[in-house]
């Protein structure tokens, strides 16, 4: 069980990084190399894990929907409008987001999958559900008007981070919907709808930051005050040491590297 939770945490590791290095460099540039560099793992450890370069993107390419969740509760399209901020945020404060989009504008796959079909799935599925609940024209084509909206999003934040490094993404989007929404949507509903989401999430993040920020504060002032119990104790909770965290957390690669991975590396991508 141990050797498994550092195999996902490893892949976890190797994702995270590598998403930041196609963020800074896009797909042909980026160096494995530097992947491990910031990943701080080995070669065969990433050689376990991906056979390539175009695997490791492909994995962030399908991660990068995790940055929204579609609310299945209420108005579809509120959800739907939600949705699309959420993601608009993410391509501001999420390395993963925005790889995941600029590969997908590279065109690194042409012979692979979509590079948007999740968006457009996803985007369908809940006009569909819109349909249902009365909300969405019934004459609607679900997967047309999706592909069209997706299409609007990718170049509206393309055009917002050529113009303000994407600090206006949020009103864009906002003003994408304005326009679209007519043309989907019955008109009692979109009186209903609010293009600029539901949640300012700049706002609900600045809150998280002071709050986090404040309870580090505090505890600080307690430790200094000598409240701390774990200060106290030198114990950690489970009543393990540091020192056997960090013994318990060496060597994992050693484990997951199979025989011959070093073989298979030199022929991967640097």
């Amino acid at each position: 069980m141990a050797k498994q939770a550092r195999a996902v945490q490893t892949w976890r590791s190797i994702v995270d990084a590598a998403a930041s290095v196609f963020d800074d460099y896009g797909y042909e540039r980026a160096a494995i190399s530097e992947i491990l560099r910031r990943a701080k793992v080995t070669k065969g450890a990433l050689y376990f894990h991906f056979a390539s370069k175009e695997a490791i993107a492909q994995a962030i390419m399908d991660e990068q929907t995790s940055t929204v969740e579609f609310e299945q509760e209420g108005s579809p399209l509120q959800s739907l409008v939600d949705g699309g901020q959420q993601f608009a945020f993410a391509l501001r404060h999420n390395a993963m987001a925005r790889a995941g989009t600029r590969l997908s504008i590279e065109g690194v796959f042409l012979g692979g999958p979509h590079p948007w079909g999740d968006w457009i799935d996803a985007t369908a599925r809940m006009l569909e559900l819109g349909q249902e609940r009365g909300e969405v024209f019934p004459q609607i084509d679900p997967m047309v008007s999706a592909k069209i909206i997706v299409a609007s999003f990718t170049g509206i934040q393309l055009v917002s981070e050529a113009d303000s490094g994407r600090a206006d993404l949020r009103e864009q989007v906002a003003e994408m919907w304005r326009h679209i929404l007519p043309s989907i949507a019955h008109p009692g509903v979109i009186a209903h709808i609010k293009p600029e989401g539901r949640v300012d999430l700049a706002a609900q993040a600045r809150e998280k930051a002071e709050r986090e920020e404040q309870e580090a504060r505090i505890a600080a002032e307690a430790k200094e005050a000598g409240s701390d119990p774990a200060a106290d104790t030198g114990s950690r909770p489970g009543g393990g040491s540091a020192r056997g965290t960090r013994a318990g957390q060496a060597g994992d690669e050693g484990d997951e590297e199979p025989a011959g991975a070093g073989v298979a590396a030199a022929g991967g991508a640097a």
